[in-house]
C-alpha cells in the first residue's frame, strides 16, 4: 500500500471511530507501527487528526472528548494489566468509591471477587460489572445520565456524595501532568470527579501510558492529593512518558507499573529512566497514609436511605463535622 493510500484509510479510521490505537492501526494497513506512526505525524502536520500517546483522535485538542465505544479500544491490554494490579490494593470489607472510564470498569469486574466489599460508584458500567457479585454491596449516586460514558453527574451527584467517607478513591481520567495532575475534557464529569475525590482518605489513579504528559481542559485531581498512579510500562520510544513519570514520583506520587520488567506489583518508575536521570526513592507523603476508622465507613449504606443505628449516630455526625 502507498503511503498516499494507508493515510487516506487512517484518517477514514479516525474519523468513524473518534480515536484509534496505533496497534489497531498498524493492524488494519498491514504494516509497523513505526510506519504509522509516521504517517500520523504528516496528518497532523496538515491538521487533519491530532496525535496521542499510542494513537491518533480527531482534531480538538482540550475542547473534545471520545465516546465510550472509542476509548474502550484504546490501549486494551494496558488498562487489563493496570486494573489487575490496582485490584490487589482493595482489602476485604473495604469501602471504597470508583469512579467513571474505561479501566475503572475493567478493576470493577476484578473487585466482584473482593467479598465484604462496598463500592460506592457514580458509573452504570461499573455497577453493572458487580451487579451479581456475591458479598459485595454496590451503592449508586444521584444525578443526570452523561450517555457518553454511561456516568452520573449533575448537582444529584455531587449532593449525595456528602457526608460520605471511605478509605479509597479509584479515578482515572483523559490526561495526567505532573503539573495539573489528573484532567478531563468535560465539565460535568469533573465537577463529580473532585466531589469523589473529597470523599476519600487516599486516591488512586488508574491512567495508561496514552494518558501520561496529556493535559485536557479540567482538573479533577491536583499532583498533590494524588496517594498513587497505577500505570504501565512505556514503550521504550516514548521519553515524553517517561519523564512524566519521573516528575510524578518527584513531587511524592507512588508509582506502581504494571508489567514493569522485575516488578510485578512493586512501586517504582521504570528502570530504563534511571540511565538517564537521578530520581529519589518513591515516598508517600504522610498524611496521605491516613486511614478512615471503620465507623466512618457507615455513611456509605447511608446513599440508600438506611438510617444508622442508636449507637452510631454520634459517629456519623462527628464525620459529618469532620
Amino acid at each position: 500500500m502507498f503511503a498516499a493510500e494507508r493515510r487516506q484509510l487512517i484518517l477514514e479510521m479516525v474519523r468513524a471511530n473518534g480515536a484509534v490505537s496505533l496497534r489497531e492501526l498498524a493492524r488494519v494497513v498491514q504494516t509497523s507501527e513505526v510506519t504509522v506512526r509516521r504517517d500520523v505525524r504528516a496528518l497532523e502536520a496538515e491538521g487533519l487528526l491530532d496525535r496521542r500517546h499510542g494513537g491518533a483522535v480527531l482534531p480538538g485538542g482540550f475542547t473534545r472528548e471520545s465516546g465510550f465505544p472509542q476509548k474502550s479500544h484504546l490501549a486494551t491490554a494496558e488498562k487489563t494489566a493496570i486494573a489487575d494490579l490496582a485490584a490487589g490494593l482493595v482489602e476485604e470489607g473495604e469501602a471504597i468509591v470508583v469512579g467513571a472510564g474505561t479501566t475503572t470498569q475493567e478493576l470493577a469486574r476484578r473487585l466482584a471477587r473482593v467479598p465484604g466489599l462496598t463500592v460506592v460508584t457514580n458509573s452504570l458500567l461499573v455497577a453493572q460489572a458487580l451487579a451479581h457479585a456475591n458479598r459485595v454491596e454496590v451503592v449508586m449516586t444521584g444525578g443526570t445520565l452523561r450517555g457518553s460514558n454511561y456516568a452520573l453527574v449533575g448537582s444529584g451527584a455531587e449532593q449525595s456524595l456528602q457526608g460520605l467517607r471511605v478509605s479509597k478513591a479509584f479515578l482515572s481520567g483523559s490526561g495526567l501532568t505532573a503539573e495539573r495532575g489528573l484532567s478531563t475534557s468535560n465539565m460535568l464529569s469533573a465537577s463529580v470527579d473532585r466531589a469523589l475525590v473529597q470523599a476519600a482518605a487516599e486516591v488512586v489513579v488508574l491512567a495508561d501510558h496514552t494518558k501520561l504528559g496529556t493535559d485536557t481542559m479540567f482538573q479533577t485531581v491536583p499532583t498533590d492529593v494524588i496517594t498513587r498512579l497505577v500505570t504501565d510500562e512505556p514503550p521504550a520510544h516514548d521519553d515524553r512518558a517517561a519523564t512524566e513519570l519521573q516528575a510524578l514520583a518527584d513531587q511524592g506520587v507512588q508509582i506502581a507499573v504494571a508489567g514493569a520488567s522485575g516488578n510485578p506489583g512493586g512501586d517504582q518508575v521504570p528502570a530504563r529512566q534511571q540511565q538517564h536521570q537521578q530520581r529519589r526513592d518513591v515516598s508517600l507523603p504522610g498524611p496521605r497514609q491516613s486511614q478512615v476508622p471503620r465507623s466512618g465507613l457507615r455513611s456509605a449504606s447511608m446513599l440508600n436511605g438506611e438510617q444508622p443505628t442508636g449507637g452510631e449516630r454520634g459517629r456519623v455526625a462527628d464525620m459529618r463535622r469532620r
